[in-house]
């Protein structure tokens, strides 16, 4: 049952999510957290942070994750799944659809409205992210040096991410001390 509602839950962010995997936060959340209860909000954060720090792409890594922590690898397989099964058939469809309506006017301005509501939907999660995350006015200036310093700078994130690493550990070798 539990592997039928995993793969049934991560098919239904893979298909109403638009915009890409960050998109896909506040309605994974809803699910996983708040809806399913599958996880606690600070396990979702763990997930999150895993997903993000590794290499692809990152609603994969998401269900991978979740799926992994709940059901294994039978739980993995689920996830995966349902998560790519949607926008794969999509994709197809899109992309046979866009070659007779790419120079359409009306295309491109929907495409352009859509813009917006993607920065709002990627916007809304990192808020919340943030507040999980006890981000505090004492804290903030590090998430947003190392936004400026990626933007600004051009400094690729990761080495902002071993930064972080190893500010964490001394932070810690120095609290215990």
């Amino acid at each position: 049952m539990l592997f039928r509602q995993l793969f049934v839950s991560f098919w239904k962010i893979g298909t109403f999510t638009i915009g890409g995997g960050y998109v896909m936060i506040p309605i994974m959340e809803q699910e996983i957290v708040d809806r399913r209860k599958w996880l606690s909000r600070d396990d979702f954060l763990d997930c999150l942070s895993i997903s993000q720090a590794m290499p692809g792409v990152f609603a994969v890594n998401m269900a991978t994750c979740i799926g992994r922590r709940l059901g294994g690898v039978k739980g993995v397989v689920c996830a995966i799944a349902g998560n790519v099964m949607m926008p794969i058939v999509l994709i197809l469809i899109l992309a046979v659809a866009f070659r007779h309506f790419r120079d359409n006017e009306v295309v491109e301005h929907i495409f352009m409205g859509l813009r917006p509501a993607v920065v709002a939907l990627i916007a809304a999660p990192v808020f919340r992210l943030a507040q999980s995350a006890k981000v505090s006015w004492r804290n903030c200036w590090i998430p947003i040096s190392s936004a400026l310093i990626v933007w600004l700078i051009g400094v690729s994130p990761v080495w902002i991410i071993l930064a972080a690493i190893a500010g964490g550990v001394l932070y810690e070798v120095r609290d215990k001390h």
